[in-house]
């Protein structure tokens, strides 16, 4: 059986290299320039070379995003930057604007091209339309159902492949295209520097009332009109490979390596479960459990059983729900003595009761009842910023693996 691709995001090289280690098949990203995220750190040439080589040698593809919707100065140096991603190696580049394709096709005859998400591809006859120029996968826009879906990959040629979209944060506009950030703080979305104005409390104005804000919907707090819920399709794994979708793709290329080991993590665990044995699977609910433990909005399952209704809406709060902090890393452990040399990311004191995870398996808990610095004096508390601490460790662990506690752990 072919086996889908998870598909990872990595905002800089520390997160693709988590990427890799907790699961991902591939990872995206974006360079300096020509992406949709332009507030990411993302990679200079050198750093996408060394993340290709990392992924290279663990069997990870790359993917690099070209999909901004260029105007005459964002051309400015594509293609040497184009040529510098050939001779790298990097496994495909994606784009959706017709200008920037033929830039690839020209300069990097053999590089394999994604149609991204941005290029609103809905039916059939536009993914053939893009193959027959020398597309080999295609973003589908995340308006579409599975029924729509199934139909798209019943009918497209062997060699060309789909991907969507399972998790993460939702756009209100049509696959990404919007012009409200543009139009209200001058950033342009469509370049990749989205405000998320969608995200703002709106409340309603009558213009011989200035000073009157009257909520769009009966709310004493207002109302986020326009605030989507987070996309999460972890409980549906296999309606997704059922619809013969090649790629699932995890969106955050902002979010934490917490966030990202997590919820990486949590689907390669579930689709691991189901390729076990796809005829009698059943989604064991811990993984779900898993995600709700990094920061995240209310769960919808967006557009793939139907139109999308009051389901997807948070009208209450642009906030985030945060249930556990990302305490620490492990960057090393001794096995004689049980001790995990770690990075501090987040206050800890002796006595806390913390939960550890790695690539893989299931997490355990533990209390801190032994804490030192890194020359061994013991310490109370672990107030300072990546501090380099000494923690027993009630089961062994390995470098990468994560701390993490409570978020409303009492504080001492």
């Amino acid at each position: 059986m072919k086996k889908a691709e998870l598909l990872a995001p990595a905002g800089d090289l520390e997160k693709l290299k988590m990427a890799v280690l907790y699961g991902a098949d591939a990872v995206y990203l974006g360079g300096e320039a020509f992406g949709l995220r332009k507030r990411a750190k993302n990679f200079t040439v050198d750093q996408i070379e060394e993340g290709v080589n990392f992924a290279h040698q663990r069997g990870v593809k790359v993917y690099v995003t070209l999909n901004i919707i260029p105007h005459q100065d964002d051309m400015t140096g594509v293609e040497d930057y184009i040529r510098d991603l050939d001779r790298i190696g990097v496994d495909a580049v994606l784009v959706a604007d017709p200008g920037m394709f033929m830039k690839v096709k020209t300069t990097a005859p053999n590089m394999e091209i994604h149609i991204s998400t941005q290029a609103n591809v809905t039916n059939l006859e536009t993914a053939l339309f893009w193959y027959q120029q020398g597309a080999r996968r295609i973003v589908l826009a995340r308006e579409l159902s599975l029924e729509e879906i199934k139909h798209i990959t019943a009918n497209i040629p062997e060699d060309m492949t789909i991907e969507t979209f399972v998790h993460g944060a939702m756009c209100m506009s049509y696959s990404g295209r919007c012009l409200i950030s543009n139009y209200m703080i001058g950033r342009d979305a469509n370049r990749g520097d989205c405000a998320q104005p969608c995200r703002y409390k709106y409340n309603l104005v009558e213009e011989t009332r200035p000073g009157e804000y009257f909520p769009v919907f009966e709310d004493e707090q207002g109302t986020f009109i326009m605030n989507s819920k987070d996309l999460c399709m972890i409980q549906n794994i296999e309606d997704l490979i059922e619809a013969g979708i090649d790629s699932l793709k995890i969106e955050g290329r902002m979010k934490t390596v917490y966030y990202l080991a997590t919820v990486i993590r949590s689907y390669r665990m579930a689709l691991d479960d189901y390729y076990k044995d796809p005829k009698n699977y059943k989604f064991n609910p811990k993984y779900l459990e898993e995600i709700k433990k990094v920061s995240h909005r209310d769960f919808t399952t967006g557009f793939y059983y139907g139109q999308a209704k009051n389901d997807a809406q948070v009208y209450t709060s642009n906030s985030y729900i945060r249930g556990y902090d990302f305490a620490g890393l492990v960057l090393d452990y001794d096995p004689a003595s049980k001790i995990a040399t770690v990075e501090q990311r987040n206050r800890m004191f002796l006595g806390d009761q913390i939960e550890i995870f790695g690539p893989g398996q299931d997490h355990f808990s533990q209390k801190i009842e032994y804490m030192t610095d890194e020359e061994g004096n013991p310490l109370e508390v672990a107030p300072h910023p990546q501090q380099i601490l000494k923690i027993k460790m009630d089961q062994e662990v390995a470098k990468d693996f994560m701390l993490r506690k409570a978020y409303d752990q009492e504080e001492k």
